[in-house]
């Protein structure tokens, strides 16, 4: 199969371009510069046509339409991302959709982004921070047996940042962590009610949420089979 090349990407995504689309994405809190207002599935078509390509990655990257981005994460080859590039990548970071997908397409296949994680939980910028919860989400969807215990400490207190898209992913982590096996869902259990007891408006939020679903019947019961 003939892969694509930039400018056959450009020229596609023209053609399927919805402006219509583009600005309803702002509903959903995706607050990008440029768009073209293509749907993730549209986008993922196109990333099989691309196959896995580095240099490819970094020119969708560097064009600055948000397709471009998502788009990119999905083509780069995680072997050959050095450090300064997962630097400027994260911290280019913009939306929640950015995010989770970086993690889900990318991020979890490198082992220094999984490292990072204990750093970028540190970071004042929402989406920075955002990476590192989202990330521990993903890896407890795909690595159901790791010890997530370590992360318990840094999603304590991520739980206290009130911002929405920190918040939401700290909840998230923990409820990925609860679903993954029935051990991890003691723990997780656990660790959402000391983060209930903990005097903060975000940190009780972020709980509350996560107590539902983990205690729901729906969860328990697929431990009970």
């Amino acid at each position: 199969m003939i892969k694509m090349e930039f400018n056959q990407i450009i020229q596609e995504f023209e053609e399927l371009s919805d402006v219509d689309f583009a600005e309803n994405m702002k509903k959903f809190g995706i607050d990008y510069v440029k768009s073209y207002g293509l749907r993730l599935p549209q986008i993922r078509k196109i990333a099989k046509q691309c196959g896995k390509n580095h240099e490819l990655a970094l020119e969708l990257w560097n064009h600055g339409y948000h397709e471009m981005y998502l788009l990119a994460t999905l083509v780069e080859e995680p072997q050959k991302v050095g450090s300064a590039q997962l630097n400027d990548w994260v911290n280019t970071f913009y939306s929640w959709d950015l995010v989770d997908q970086a993690c889900i397409n990318l991020l979890r296949f490198m082992p220094e982004a999984i490292d990072n994680i204990f750093v970028w939980a540190e970071s004042n910028e929402e989406f920075v921070k955002r990476t590192a919860f989202s990330l521990i989400a993903v890896l407890a969807v795909h690595e159901k047996d790791s010890g997530f215990d370590k992360y318990f400490e840094i999603i304590k207190d991520g739980s206290k940042d009130n911002r929405n898209f920190v918040k939401k992913s700290v909840n998230w982590a923990i409820r990925q962590i609860g679903k993954s096996n029935v051990e991890n869902n003691k723990k997780a259990l656990k660790l959402a009610y000391e983060i209930l007891e903990m005097d903060n408006k975000a940190s009780k939020w972020v709980a509350r949420g996560a107590i539902k679903e983990l205690e729901s019947e729906k969860v328990q019961n697929k431990f009970a089979s």
